[in-house]
């Protein structure tokens, strides 16, 4: 994977050195877990319409809120110079532009809660030596990432200021949502590697293996595909499940031309690729969960391999019901966090079906 570190030798599990690992690891998944609620509070955003309603971007003033009605006004009439305010909420008062605004800052500050979190916990574990051997690089990385994020979160925000526009543009939100995929990934994985260096699964696993990967990948390209269907809005269409207005694909899927602007543009298509990328992941994850009972013993490996088929099956069918609900912000934030609970647990399942070292595998067993 590319997120491994290279295995170190391994520490005593009572070991300074293994306390350290363990530390690092813990916080780094406390990051993801503000990463992921970050994940949920965008969706929200997205969802209200609120991520237009912050016209500046203020890393270091913007942390405080309007506080006085002077500044509200000022905001307030910033907003209205926008396509948004004009097309989709023109006259709504400045009580309704705090609704709007009130997410949109949230948003903003629990970004940069992630970044003050992640910077002060990196310093404190760097400063007393506790940085695990061959993780400084990374660590640093993680955080240049999170730092590159804010500026693509702000690229995507100033693309609903254009003309015409009263949202933003889906190619920048799928990529805000790729590098939060990413990031949060990186953490995962990199904290699992610190809590478990070196993978333990035999040669029974690899049909396993090679399944969840095809499994991890698909339900990748569906999240991916999940943040042009948001970007669309192509969820308020079709909203029957299996069929499509009675057909499993209507006519027009390849409406626009050149062909490959239908991934991307064609309401149809796009909602069409997004529930047909769900559906391999499903049915790959069910193979993935039925070759797990049929190879691997009961222990830590086959647990996060069913676990992962359950959150599969609880994603696939809140992607349902938000669909036939014609998508309420509860629902569609709900679908949208739970997509993250699904990489994590694709995450530790995959980790979990790591081979183990060429050198663990010669080993004679005891008394041999």
């Amino acid at each position: 994977m590319p997120f491994d570190l290279r295995p170190q030798t391994l520490p005593d599990a009572e070991s300074p050195a293994s306390r350290d690992r363990r530390a690092v690891a813990y916080w780094l998944l406390g990051v993801a877990g503000l990463v992921w609620a970050m994940v949920a509070i965008g969706g929200a955003t997205r969802l209200t319409g609120s991520g237009l309603s912050i016209m500046e971007w203020a890393p270091l003033s913007g942390t405080l809120p309007p506080l006085s009605e002077a500044e509200w006004q000022r905001l307030y009439d910033l907003y209205r110079t926008i396509p948004q305010y004009a097309l989709v909420n023109a006259g709504f008062g400045i009580e309704g532009f705090k609704e709007i605004f009130w997410l949109e800052w949230i948003h903003r500050f629990w970004g940069r809660l992630i970044g003050l979190v992640y910077a002060a916990g990196l310093a404190w574990f760097w400063l007393r030596g506790r940085i695990p051997a061959g993780s400084k690089p990374r660590l640093l990385g993680l955080l240049a990432l999170g730092g590159l994020q804010g500026a693509v979160g702000w690229y995507m925000v100033a693309s609903g200021f254009e003309a015409d526009r009263t949202a933003v543009s889906p190619y920048r939100l799928v990529i805000h949502l790729g590098l939060a995929l990413v990031i949060f990934s990186a953490l995962v994985w990199t904290a699992l590697g610190l809590l478990r260096p070196e993978g333990s699964a035999g040669a029974e696993a690899r049909p396993v293996r090679r399944m969840m990967k095809v499994a991890v990948w698909a339900l990748v390209a569906a999240m991916l595909a999940g943040g042009f269907v948001a970007g669309t809005r192509a969820g308020f269409s079709y909203n029957t499940f299996p069929l499509m207005d009675g057909q499993l694909l209507p006519d027009g899927y390849l409406l626009l031309d050149p062909w490959w602007r239908n991934m991307t543009a064609n309401i149809l298509a796009v909602q069409f690729n997004h529930r047909l990328l769900a559906t391999i992941a499903a049915v790959m994850a069910i193979g993935a969960v039925w070759a797990a009972q049929r190879r691997l013993a009961p222990g830590h490996a086959r647990r996060a391999v069913f676990a992962l088929g359950a959150t599969v099956a609880l994603q696939y069918a809140l992607g349902v019901a938000t669909l036939v609900h014609v998508v309420p912000v509860s629902l569609g934030t709900l679908h949208q966090a739970t997509a993250v609970l699904v990489l994590a647990a694709a995450l530790v399942a995959l980790h979990a079906l790591r081979p183990a070292p060429a050198r663990a595998a010669a080993r004679p067993a005891p008394g041999a």
